[in-house]
């Protein structure tokens, strides 16, 4: 058999970072082939096989042909005939598409190397408009490899706004869309996945809620970079940098805020009561995109508190109280900390303050800590009902955020 090492394996390797999963591609060949050489099959779409000892995958070469609307509309063509060449050929951007032979020898016939070395995002050929995924793919590896220099080709900011401009994003389905914003959400650059979507008009098609937010002013004594959308770029970024790979605080991280595309035009830039607002563009989002429970529950309490946990030194001790409890958590204690973290990101995400205490975060923790101490055994008393517990409770715990204030 011909075999090559392909797509990401290669890339990554010739940019200097841990490869990931090893894909090959298998020239010549035919699926009996490969079974009555003990490869065992995994494609729906198209010929994958996994190693019979490395479980690694290998996939004949195919080539594939649009024949419909959106990015499943695909013939696809694995014929022995198929050269490696043409297998490049159908791949996305040319830095996935070196192949790398048994012998360590690079076929590289779209100069993948070279735009690795130039830090360039560049797509391989015209197919390239038939698949909208693609465009959501370049924003996820700018999110990516911005960090290490990366930039779009103009060629191919080109081709994505016109992509975008065509309505064929439409087609893309809420799962794919997740996929791709939760895999960006996890990379060290989110802010580059919003702003590449933002640029070639597909943030409108697959995020409106986020888009709505670029061009709306914000008070500049509270925020220098003044522009929401901007604030919300940075704030991902933060999130990512203190909880790298926590897709349910990045997530919440970036929807905190959709309550100022709401504002008046009137009462900007203040933005009054833009938490409450938010949360219904919020659920929205959600399930458009079929966001996963802990993401969503999460986000709505960032958008719904978050400016309370930036007051919480000047809240009372029944506000404090009365907050935990809204997010569930006596129940649920590990969310204060997502929490606390969202709010940091907030509150840090702003141009020059990125390096600005939070003491809020760590008092947050300790005054939830003491509430936690608090147990039924603490109010037991004969005669209580449940509902005088539960309000013996409340003043029970209220006292312990006192005596932890106190003690301060």
């Amino acid at each position: 058999m011909d075999i090559y090492l392909v797509g990401g394996a290669v890339r990554d390797r010739l940019l200097g970072l841990e490869p990931g999963d090893r894909d090959h591609v298998v020239v010549g060949q035919t699926p009996e082939a490969m079974l009555a050489a003990g490869f065992r099959p995994v494609g729906r779409d198209f010929p994958v096989f996994l190693h019979p000892e490395t479980n690694e995958e290998y996939a004949l070469a195919r080539t594939e042909r649009k024949s419909g609307r959106g990015y499943r509309g695909f013939v696809v063509d694995s014929d022995p005939s198929v050269t490696l060449e043409e297998d490049l050929g159908r791949r996305d951007f040319t830095i996935n598409a070196i192949a790398e032979g048994e012998d360590g020898a690079l076929v590289d016939p779209f100069n993948g190397a070279r735009d690795i070395e130039a830090r360039v995002l560049r797509h391989v050929g015209a197919a390239f408009v038939e698949d909208p995924l693609r465009v959501l793919r370049a924003a996820r590896f700018m999110a990516r490899f911005a960090a290490l220099g990366f930039s779009v080709a103009p060629e191919t900011m080109a081709l994505m706004r016109g992509m975008s401009a065509s309505g064929e994003l439409d087609a893309l389905v809420p799962e794919r869309v997740w996929q791709e914003l939760s895999k960006a959400l996890a990379s060290k650059q989110p802010s580059a996945f919003i702003r590449t979507l933002h640029d070639c008009g597909a943030l409108a098609a697959v995020l409106p809620e986020v888009e709505a937010l670029y061009g709306v002013p914000q008070r500049a004594e509270y925020h220098p970079e003044v522009d929401t959308g901007v604030h919300v770029e940075l704030v991902c970024d933060m999130a990512a940098r203190l909880a790298p790979g926590d897709t349910a605080i990045g997530f919440a991280a970036l929807t905190h805020d959709l309550g100022k595309a709401l504002t008046p035009e009137d009462e900007l830039p203040r933005h009054v009561m833009h938490e409450q607002r938010g949360l219904a563009p919020l659920r929205a989002l959600c399930e458009r995109l079929k966001v996963p429970t802990a993401h969503r529950e999460l986000a709505l309490m960032a958008c719904r508190e978050h400016l309370n946990v930036h007051r919480l030194l000047e809240l009372r001790d029944a506000s404090v109280h009365d907050l935990f409890a809204r997010c569930d958590a006596f129940r649920k204690p590990d969310r204060v900390a997502a929490l606390a973290i969202a709010c940091e990101a907030d509150k840090r995400g702003r141009a020059g303050l990125q390096d600005a205490p939070y003491p809020q975060r760590a008092e947050l923790l300790r005054l939830h800590a003491a509430t936690l101490a608090v147990s039924t055994r603490d109010i037991a008393s004969d005669g209580l009902t449940g509902l005088q517990i539960g309000e013996a409770m409340r003043k029970a715990r209220i006292a312990a955020i006192a005596r932890a204030r106190a003690s301060a």
